[in-house]
């Protein structure tokens, strides 16, 4: 495969896609928006260690000084980790003006789909996705990775959609998109912090290499868009459901009265959540993202 002109590759992740070598995407919104410095930093490259170690080469993409890029340098991950929501949150609207104004962009899950696709990796981790947010009726207020999902041919592992979320109602919005939802080892949708919601998922799947398989036919077939695998958290990890539940209504409800909306909601929520559990939660979110990890790269390899 040659690479695109248009993408600045680090040298290890040109190495592997020009030698049809596993490579996986790992988004940038985790390190700027997602947790506190200095664990979003450490934990991004656990990410990457743990990538390799599992035989995948990890290509974190982001905007830098204008470019988009597959594959980061150490300093470049202390940079988005030190300078945290100071860093714009980029989705697909946002990318071409932070490129025009040579800015810097952290990619959520729509933007490193983005990223990915162009740049020619096939398979992405990330904790949890966007989806339909509690009384999206009213607001309107919907994740453009949803969209992205049912537009974009890129294997998307996570441990389900953000139990901050309608759960029921993304599901119903995926299917719409046409995007299979796919339960590694589960029938039933995670919930980020939670291995259960009470939702089923479209298919379970109990190996990488099965994964893999489905992958490749729906590219055989011309079938375009992204597929979703969801990954519960470890057992280990698992956050007490109703407890959990309990502590994100009551985050929903004073960031309605703060009037928190669009791009801050998530992470006010985030860090509402981990302040009232003590920092439980983010124990529970670095599980699960090296979790994710670890299974992305083993799909790659089996692709």
């Amino acid at each position: 495969m040659k690479l695109n002109e248009n993408i600045r590759y680090s040298p290890e992740v040109a190495e592997a896609i020009l030698n049809d070598r596993p490579v996986i995407a790992l988004e940038s919104t985790i390190i700027s928006h997602g947790m506190p410095y200095p664990q979003n930093v450490e934990t991004a490259r656990r990410c990457e260690e743990t990538a390799r170690s599992f035989g995948a080469v990890p290509a974190t993409c982001a905007i830098i000084g204008g470019r988009l890029c597959a594959g980061l340098t150490g300093e470049q991950l202390e940079h988005l980790g030190r300078s945290g929501l100071a860093v714009t949150k980029a989705s697909r609207r946002d990318m071409g003006v932070i490129a025009a104004r040579g800015g810097d962009g952290a990619l959520t899950v729509a933007g490193t789909m983005i990223a990915a696709k162009l740049a020619g990796i096939r398979v992405f981790a990330t904790g949890g996705i966007g989806g339909v947010h509690r009384g999206a009726a009213e607001t309107m207020d919907i994740s453009a990775d949803l969209d992205e999902l049912g537009r974009t041919s890129v294997a998307v592992v996570c441990a389900g959609a953000k139990s901050i979320l309608d759960i029921g109602l993304t599901l119903e919005y995926l299917e719409t998109k046409g995007v299979p939802v796919i339960g590694y080892g589960t029938d039933e949708m995670p919930a980020f912090y939670t291995r259960s919601s009470g939702f089923g998922v479209d298919y379970r799947m109990d190996t990488p290499e099965e994964i893999a398989r489905a992958i490749n036919e729906k590219a055989r077939l011309g079938i375009e868009g992204g597929t979703l695998i969801v990954n519960p958290v470890p057992e280990k990890y698992s956050m007490d459901k109703d407890r959990i539940d309990a502590v994100i209504d009551a985050a929903v409800k004073k960031a309605n009265a703060l009037g928190v909306k669009g791009k801050k909601i998530t992470p006010f929520l985030l860090a509402e959540i981990k302040d009232v559990t003590g920092g439980e939660s983010l124990e529970t979110n670095i599980a699960l993202v090296l979790n994710n990890v670890e299974l992305a790269a083993k799909i790659a390899c089996a692709l």
